[in-house]
């Protein structure tokens, strides 16, 4: 992992400051929250994968940040409104936005953030870069909804339960990769590779975070232990308990998740059964699958450092504990 770290600690300094930049110009009402949001330490992954694919493809340019940095803020937005609508306490150990901020500031912050990156992602004069921008706005948007949708009525449907973690994850990486090739003026079949690549590594991302939510402390994730469960969102930690463990009643359990009505005890009940059962494990062991779909994407790039970063990447992926 030592060249991933390198390339971070190079490439990081700079995308920080040019997101501060682009905040500070914000209407004061929205701006505090935007810089809320963006300084709360994330891990920057989609400018790097932006970054990363541009190179792979002999982009030699500077003028990287604006299409980098844009993905950064269509993902920060949707913080801000997932954790409006989940009425989330935390987010990456800090109190969540619309608590510090007020509803409506982080609301309007969120708006201001999609069409800040929108605008960024227009300074190239490329329509594809501008399309690609916008259809990662629908799809993101569309998973978030079909979430939605599923916690009215949750199921132990683990085709509806991928649906939902490649619209609302995978397809905003798959997005940055994308975006990558294309500023370096790849042809449709390299700009599909980064883009396979990308949604591959998200699933991944995704089946990890989930997995960390039922495994890893609040001082570890920054979010609540069992936040997920106490949400009523029906991920694949406790789909895999719920196909092993004849004793549960899954029945009373969707209900409780469909009206968020589990007590504190039957949380913590879940909790242990998944770790004892070792179904976060399990987890992890469906994201190296995508690991190494998402590796395999990649031969037909030129040796370098951007492939070597890009794979280190990946299996950063499946080590992460937050």
């Amino acid at each position: 992992m030592n060249e991933l770290l390198r390339y971070f600690q190079r490439e990081l300094p700079a995308i920080n400051e040019f997101l501060d930049t682009e905040a500070n110009q914000l209407n004061g009402l929205v701006k505090d929250v935007a810089k809320h949001i963006i300084g709360s330490g994330g891990k920057r992954i989609r400018p790097i994968l932006t970054l990363l694919f541009a190179r792979a493809q002999g982009y030699t340019g500077t003028d990287y940040h604006a299409i980098a940095c844009s993905l950064e803020l269509l993902h920060s937005a949707t913080l801000l409104h997932d954790d409006f609508l989940d009425d989330a306490e935390l987010r990456r150990g800090k109190a969540a936005s619309h608590l510090v901020f007020g509803r409506t500031e982080t609301i309007l912050a969120g708006d201001a953030l999609l069409a800040l990156a929108n605008e960024m992602g227009a300074r190239y004069g490329k329509a594809r870069l501008s399309w690609l921008l916008a259809r990662g706005i629908m799809e993101t948007a569309v998973g978030e909804i079909e979430e939605i949708e599923f916690s009215k009525n949750p199921s132990l449907d683990r085709d509806r339960y991928m649906e939902i973690i490649i619209g609302k994850t995978a397809k905003l990486i798959e997005c940055a990769c994308r975006c990558g090739a294309a500023l370096a003026g790849a042809t449709s079949e390299q700009e599909d590779a980064a883009g396979a690549f990308g949604l591959n590594l998200g699933i991944a991302f995704q089946l990890v975070d989930d997995a960390l939510d039922y495994a890893s402390p609040t001082s570890e994730t920054g979010k609540p232990e069992g936040g997920d469960l106490k949400e009523g969102k029906v991920t694949l930690p406790l789909i895999l308990l719920m196909e092993e463990d004849a004793t549960l009643d899954r029945e009373s359990l969707l209900r409780g998740l469909k009206e968020g009505s589990l007590s504190e005890s039957e949380c913590h009940t879940i909790l242990t059964r998944v770790r004892e059962g070792r179904f976060s494990e399990k987890t992890r062991d469906e994201a190296a699958a995508y690991v190494e779909k998402a590796k395999a994407c990649l031969d037909g790039l030129a040796p370098g450092e951007p492939v070597v970063v890009l794979k280190q990447a990946a299996d950063f992926v499946l080590t992460r504990t937050k």
